[in-house]
């Protein structure tokens, strides 16, 4: 019988093992030998969902640890045939498997898990047999936590090295909601950080969202098994490697060490609880952990907040835009924006939406939060992070009314996540609902109109006359700081941080696609952006190298070749890559084109996810001049530095491929085809005033100024006119100097050696412009 449960009965196997097989130790398998009438024995850490390969096949894969070795403990197991089918039924983790009679064949992922540089197959047909000793007082179910388990080593942060897979523990210090990614996976990011004062963030994919940690707030402690480590301009980050699992926990102090996954296989050892517990007090006083979300009651205008709420409604507004009404049992204090939508078109219960109408707020949410606002259950229990209050007037209002937005991207945290009916925040909010409901609510209809009107209008009037001195910027850390003259700061000494609130008198460049550059942060250089044509030109010299027939279809891209019906009769081909055999799905898919022009290759990247430009060798595919784009993806070109970079084969890019969700994101291509990425980034010069002083300060941003990507503004006509219109509000063209808006912001002093000579100059930071304003 090639799969059969055993039992250990006074230390002997029942039924016993085959008396010519012999056992073999995971240091002492190598490639080459027969293994017929040996066996491997080690504990269950992983298994994947059962599947079938391109031919039909049943194959299972798991993971098996081997205590005996020191440095490589585990090596993949390959089952294929009934063998597979058996073994998914029964096999669970934590079980002690034995495989007899099998194969050994190198492991094309070693290098990625981390495992034996070989990988065991085993089939029916083979002859192989595999024994599992199932124990005799576990159910399946309780696998998790029997003894058998293995022991995790779990590294600190400082110890982290390049190309391992590492399990750790981390403090949550900032984190991104779950949200669809470019492909079809949803996409998590989170930095942590412990003891050793490292930091580390991490960027994780599933086509799962439960998959994913379930982060609530900053201060939440995360146990990440098999992460992948790499490291890019001198900072280790990790993403999702196979067998990617995660364990989340309330990092209070004095509070349950209860685990949230969706897993109901795990190992969470006691001496665990120990870590935790010193993570918590090590994050209390070490880490800026932010209070309690804000209430509804105490919202105003030009405020960036989370809220803790249940969700009461929802509608479809337009494609790009979605409505949740929302409550937390207090009333907000000024008028709110009420969304015109059909009454059909309102989910929610209609008795509840009436009762609770004085209670309710309105909340838009845009762009790439609206696929899982539409997802959301009424009665649901939420978290949104960032929302947006903007004070607005309708025509026909003589009122200002309050909005309330959650706008598009995952800036500063921005999304939604859903919290459970058992975590501690919504238990109380559930309470305060109870006694909050009826009493607020009767309290506002007992009120007649005049006296509501009244009171919006007081409310209206003092806020009219706060807001006339608000900036049109707003300042995202360091509020401890307090104001400085620019008097005073040119007379300091550099380098130093200051936060200013000044008046905007000139900027330049005046043509504003000028102020977008190159920028290299590890030469710290500065180039401008080529045009079209030098793109046009390089792609016209490369079309006359004829593409390699013997490059064509390799084990992990397929190739296609044409003819243009033109006079020139170009022939063009295409390497679509492969994963697993299997061409992807246009969004996933990473292709690669020789003798194509410029007009051609955008087509392609409407359809397709990333296309590289290449040529061919005489051993292999290779990137063009730097001078052209490395990488297209969607209407960004993607440049490489001509000093730093130093390019690698296409070759290389297999090495992604092979990974089980490759993502194709800019940074990875350009690491393994090494290319050091130059970033686009808003280079302009401000004249800042304050009445004591003038002051001439840089911008340098990538997107946090004026919340556009620096990336998409010369191929996006509405981010430019958006830009256009941030500057005219900024420094309104034509208006006296008394006029102008103030602007709050941070700048920071630093010194630059010019020959003998130095010289001081001021950088703005930290600083990001009002969304209020365009």
């Amino acid at each position: 019988m090639p799969v059969q449960l055993l039992k250990i009965i006074k230390g002997k196997s029942e039924p016993p093992l085959p008396s010519h097989l012999q056992r073999e130790d995971l240091k002492h398998l190598h490639a080459g030998l027969d293994y017929t009438n040996k066996y491997f024995q080690g504990v269950v850490i992983l298994s994947y969902p059962q599947t079938k390969l391109g031919d039909g096949t049943d194959f299972f894969k798991i993971v098996l640890q081997d205590n005996s070795c020191a440095r490589i403990d585990s090596i993949n197991i390959l089952i294929y045939g009934k063998m597979a089918d058996d073994c998914a039924k029964v096999i669970r983790n934590g079980d002690t498997c034995i495989v007899a009679g099998f194969k050994l064949a190198k492991s094309p992922t070693a290098r990625e898990d981390g495992r034996h540089g070989c990988h065991l197959e085993v089939s029916e047909e083979a002859g192989s047999a595999i024994y599992i000793y199932a124990q005799p007082s576990t159910t399946a179910s309780e696998t998790a936590s029997v003894s058998v388990a293995p022991k995790y080593v779990y590294t600190p942060l400082n110890h982290l090295k390049d190309g391992t897979i590492v399990n750790l523990y981390g403090v949550v210090k900032f984190f991104k909601t779950p949200y669809v990614s470019k492909g079809t996976d949803y996409c998590s990011v989170v930095t942590l950080v412990d003891q050793s004062n490292a930091k580390l963030t991490c960027t994780l994919f599933n086509g799962n969202l439960d998959s994913l940690p379930k982060i609530y707030k900053i201060g939440d402690i995360v146990r990440f098994h098999r992460i992948k480590i790499r490291e890019y301009n001198g900072q280790m980050q990790g993403i999702t490697s196979a067998g990617f699992a995660s364990l989340t926990f309330d990092g209070t102090v004095g509070t349950p060490v209860v685990p949230r996954t969706s897993s109901k296989a795990y190992t969470f050892m006691d001496e665990e609880e120990k870590t935790i517990e010193e993570l918590r007090i090590w994050a209390a006083s070490n880490l800026s952990i932010s209070g309690p979300a804000a209430k509804l009651s105490g919202v105003r205008p030009m405020l960036f907040f989370d809220l803790t709420c249940q969700l009461v409604g929802k509608a479809k507004v337009d494609g790009s835009s979605f409505l949740l009404k929302v409550w937390d049992g207090t009333k907000c204090p000024y008028p709110t924006w009420r969304i015109p939508v059909e009454a059909r078109d309102l989910e929610g219960e209609k008795i509840l939406l009436h009762r609770l109408r004085n209670l309710t707020v309105d909340i838009l949410v845009y762009d790439n939060h609206v696929h899982l606002a539409k997802s959301l259950e009424i009665g649901s229990f939420l978290r949104i992070y960032s929302i947006h209050t903007k004070q607005a007037s309708a025509e026909n209002e003589d009122v200002p009314h309050v909005e309330f937005h959650l706008h598009g991207g995952t800036c500063y945290g921005r999304g939604i996540g859903v919290l459970p009916e058992n975590h501690p925040d919504v238990k109380e909010l559930k309470t305060f609902l109870e006694s909050a409901e009826l009493a607020d609510s009767q309290s506002m209809d007992s009120m007649s109109s005049l006296e509501l009107d009244s009171t919006y209008n007081s409310i209206a009037d003092l806020e009219s006359q706060r807001c006339q001195q608000l900036s049109v910027t707003v300042l995202t850390d360091h509020q401890d700081l307090s104001n400085t003259e620019l008097k005073t700061i040119r007379n300091s000494r550099a380098p130093q941080q200051y936060r200013i609130r000044a008046k905007l008198r000139t900027f330049k460049p005046q043509k504003l696609y000028q102020s977008v550059k190159l920028h290299c942060s590890k030469c710290n250089s500065l180039q401008e952006v080529p045009n079209g044509d030098a793109f046009d030109l390089i792609l016209q010299e490369c079309a006359v190298i004829p593409s390699n027939p013997e490059l064509h279809s390799t084990s992990w891209y397929e190739s296609v070749t044409w003819t243009t019906q033109d006079q020139k009769q170009r022939k063009i081909t295409i390497h679509f890559v492969k994963h697993d055999e299997m061409l992807l799905y246009p969004e996933d898919t990473l292709l690669m084109i020789e003798g194509g022009t410029s007009k051609e290759i955008w087509k392609l990247t409407r359809r397709f996810k990333c296309v590289i430009p290449v040529r061919s060798t005489k051993n292999d595919l290779e990137l063009l001049d730097l001078s052209a784009p490395f990488l297209l993806q969607g209407k960004v070109k993607y440049y490489g530095c001509k000093q730093c970079s130093t390019p690698k084969p296409i070759k290389h890019l297999s090495s992604l491929a092979a990974e089980p969700r490759p993502s194709w994101e800019p940074t990875e291509i350009a690491q393994v085809l090494g290319i050091e990425p130059l970033q686009y980034v808003f280079i302009m010069k401000f004249t800042l005033v304050d009445g004591t002083g003038a002051l001439n300060a840089y911008l340098f941003d990538y997107e946090k100024f004026f919340q556009i990507p620096a990336s998409e503004i010369l191929s996006n006509n509405f981010l430019q006119q958006k830009m256009q219109m941030t500057m005219n509000t900024l420094c309104p063209p034509g208006r006296k100097l008394d006029d102008l808006p103030w602007l709050e912001c941070f700048i920071k002093s630093y010194n630059i050696t010019d020959g003998n000579k130095q010289q001081v100059y001021y950088q703005i930071f930290d600083t990001t412009v009002a969304e209020d304003v365009v």
